[in-house]
């Protein structure tokens, strides 16, 4: 056991022996490669120093100017340029011999040899001008005697700026202590200095100085030599490029191009952003501001669901009011059928949530918001279409289906938009009204019975067509989708289809809504061809359309007891005073066509317009009494009064339509100016009003009183005073009875005296009558 051990001990010691012996093997074969390498650096420096010295010569003996011999000339320049590198090597001594690399400052003589040099090299220069000028006499050169040509390259490869890049790469960049960067930083400010004092005659002078400060500093002793070797070298070739340029260009050299970048040099593409295909072409337009809060909306939208419709609806809206309304209409249309028909979803329930998010928005915003994003949809839908995407087609279907079912559309749009499909009949056709019919199928037939009458014959005709342009080819037509599409039409039809009950959070939604009033956003009669018309204009969801109201004309004219003709003059009658619905068209031919106040007063009432719609009789007759007729018409005053009598709701119109038209009489002509304050002084005088109708106008502040207003209110009361004094006492009783229009009072006594009776003294009898009406505060009436 002892011997067994004592050889495992033994084999161990020797492979610790073979393991050291081979790395000293290595260190040694490593230390020998490394002196090689330094051999052949130092040899490959003599022989580039060698070479790049015969060539120079060779240039200059080359370029000898006429009179002396190719080795005279060479001769002499070589005594200048070793006087020259004698001159240059005087400073770098000083700098060595100085303490921590500071440079002394220059003799007086010193000075004087370097100008003589800077001289030397310009005579030089010019003497190789004549040089070129003479041969190109004789080879009959043009272009002012020079010599030129293709450009071969050769200025770029004696260019400084690529000989240190190579010197760089061969040698490698040294590490700068803290001095020298301190020392490179002041060195460059004097170079910036010196470089706008020094002339083009002085070019050897800053390379020179740039090139004595990269000396190094005495601390270093191992690498100074070396250091001093490469920049007395760089010294030498940067000089003999000096002339080589100058002989080649004809030029003197202004200073030393190591620190320039050319003109062409490509910019810098790192301080680029980018941009996804998709959005380059609307990146260049948008701001950084409609950037941010588009993506502050998308990320709102991701989180849309129905428990926080609400609260995203109120923060998406305080987004959108900082920006203005054209550029938060287009981010809001956009966003939202980004998110609708590009998603992965397809679920009611999904639409359902936008749909009542649109109809929130259309609350906050007004119709524009909802009829711009219906514009957007229609265009949408027309391309997925063509697409013959599903998916997408689906998404959309389901939002406008929603839309109507939340109150921003009516059924005309639905109707139209099944109409339009049932034209075609394809397979995507028959799909996408299949979606529309399961949606919201029951609704619009409640809505209009007559127009899912029509849509179902159409559906019909179109079926049989298809019939009979197949032949026998009956089962080639005829899918089981569309089999189900007409099954459905049939229980729709025949009321067999149970109508969808709203789910709890759709009653909830709907309350939120009708707190918002959600019925006064609903925008009638778009049809689906005017959302994909290109040449809409203004406000063109108010338009209506045009085409359906001529179809029309039979009807209008059965309402108006007109012929035909007659009614289809009075439309465009209309249309010319800028009626833009189809109600506001049909009260217009009422009012205009009516043989006595009385007719006109029934034919209103049997419109039956329900809602907000009566308010529009109020206006289109104000609008119709102050036309730019020669002598007022009472008729419009007897019409108005029958109306207000009839129901209040009108009386209040009337009176916020006359304040919205004492706000434009700056702006008024004179003639409607005149119509509107007798339609009021008669209004008021037939009691229909009182004169508190002018309780927005501050009468007795004369900063207010403009020319403008001053005649109008002057016309007014001067109409009034036309009347008897029993009726004048009892118009102003009535306002001395309220003692909130006491400033009111004020202001008419005010302007009465102030306006009226200096221009007319004839109703001082009237304004005495007047005063003490006003001062009756008991009421009583004559």
């Amino acid at each position: 056991m002892q011997s067994m051990t004592k050889s495992e001990e033994r084999s161990r010691r020797e492979i610790r022996k073979k393991a050291r012996l081979e790395k000293k093997a290595q260190i040694h074969e490593a230390r020998l490669q490394h002196q090689k390498a330094l051999k052949l650096k130092k040899m490959s420096k003599n022989v580039n120093k060698s070479s790049g010295k015969k060539k120079n010569v060779k240039k200059k003996e080359f370029l000898a100017p006429n009179g002396n011999s190719e080795s005279e000339s060479g001769s002499q320049s070589l005594e200048k340029e070793k006087s020259n590198s004698e001159e240059e090597d005087k400073p770098l001594l000083k700098r060595k011999k100085g303490s921590k690399g500071i440079l002394k400052k220059k003799t007086k003589f010193e000075e004087y040899l370097e100008m003589g040099m800077h001289n030397s090299t310009h005579l030089l220069a010019e003497e190789d001008l004549e040089m070129e000028r003479r041969l190109a006499k004789k080879l009959k050169v043009k272009d002012g005697g020079k010599l030129r040509g293709e450009d071969d390259g050769i200025n770029f490869l004696f260019d400084s700026s690529g000989e240190e890049e190579e010197l760089q790469q061969y040698f490698g960049k040294r590490p700068e202590t803290k001095k020298q960067k301190k020392k490179m930083k002041s060195i460059s400010l004097d170079q910036a200095d010196q470089s706008s004092v020094e002339t083009s005659s002085k070019p050897v002078e800053a390379c020179d100085v740039h090139i004595l400060e990269e000396v190094p500093d005495e601390d270093e002793a191992s690498t100074r030599k070396k250091r001093k070797k490469r920049k007395l070298s760089e010294q030498e070739q940067e000089g003999d490029m000096v002339v080589d340029t100058a002989v080649a260009t004809s030029k003197p050299v202004q200073s030393c191009p190591a620190n320039e970048v050319p003109a062409n040099a490509p910019a810098g593409k790192g301080n680029g952003k980018y941009i996804a295909p998709h959005l380059r072409a609307r990146a260049g337009n948008e701001s950084e501001e409609h950037i941010q809060i588009r993506r502050r909306v998308r990320g709102l939208l991701n989180r849309l669901s129905e428990s926080n419709v609400e609260s995203i609806t109120r923060e998406i809206s305080n987004i959108l009011h900082s920006i203005t309304r054209g550029a938060a209409s287009q981010i809001f249309s956009e966003e939202v059928l980004a998110s609708c028909s590009g998603g992965p979803r397809g679920n009611e329930q999904y639409a359902a949530v936008f749909g009542a998010f649109v109809a929130g928005m259309a609350c906050l915003f007004g119709n524009e918001f909802s009829a711009k994003l219906m514009a957007s949809l229609a265009k949408c839908f027309e391309d997925e279409y063509h697409k013959e995407d599903n998916l997408s087609l689906r998404n959309i279907t389901l939002l406008l289906s929603y839309l109507y079912i939340f109150g921003v559309c009516s059924s005309d749009l639905i109707y139209d938009f099944l109409l339009t499909l049932s034209k075609r009949l394809t397979e995507i056709d028959v799909s996408v009204i299949l979606t529309t019919l399961q949606c919201c199928g029951m609704k619009i037939r409640a809505d209009d019975p007559a127009a899912m009458k029509n849509f179902i014959l159409n559906v019909q005709n179109r079926v049989n067509e298809l019939k009979v342009s197949s032949g026998d080819g009956q089962e080639n037509i005829i899918s089981k989708r569309m089999e189900f599409m007409l099954e459905t039409i049939c229980d729709i039809k025949n009321n067999k289809k149970r109508v969808k009950e709203d789910p709890a959070h759709h009653s909830r939604i709907k309350k939120w809504l009708q707190k918002l009033r959600v019925e006064g956003i609903l925008i009638r009669g778009l049809k689906w061809s005017k959302l994909l018309d290109p040449e809409k204009k203004g406000q063109w969801w108010l338009s209506g359309d045009m085409a359906s109201t001529m179809d029309n004309v039979a009807e209008i004219a059965s309402t108006i007891d007109k012929e035909v003709l007659e009614a289809q003059k009075m439309l465009q009658l209309a249309a010319a005073q800028r009626m833009n619905t189809e109600v506001r068209r049909q009260i217009f031919c009422i009012i205009m066509s009516g043989e006595d106040y009385i007719d006109a007063f029934e034919k209103l009432l049997s419109l039956d317009l329900q809602g907000k719609l009566d308010r529009e009789i109020m206006r289109v007759l104000v609008y119709c009494c102050l036309q730019e007729e020669k002598t007022f018409n009472k008729y419009y005053t007897v019409l108005a009064s029958k109306l207000c009598r009839h129901d209040k709701n009108h009386k209040f119109t009337l009176q916020f339509c006359i304040w919205d038209h004492f706000k434009e009489l700056e702006s008024m002509p004179l003639i409607r100016s005149m119509h509107l304050a007798k339609f009021v002084a008669e209004m008021v005088a037939s009691f229909t009003l009182s004169l508190a109708v002018l309780k927005t106008i501050e009468l007795g502040n004369m900063k207010q009183l403009t020319p403008k207003r001053i005649m109008h209110f002057r016309m007014l009361f001067e109409a009034l005073f036309e009347h008897p004094d029993k009726l004048i006492w009892n118009i102003f009783t009535r306002v001395a009875i309220t003692p909130e229009l006491e400033s009111l009072r004020h202001g008419i006594e005010f302007f009465i005296k102030q306006y009226v009776l200096k221009s007319n003294k004839a109703i001082t009898e009237k304004f005495k009558v007047v005063k003490k009406a006003l001062n009756n505060a008991e009421g009583v009436l004559l």
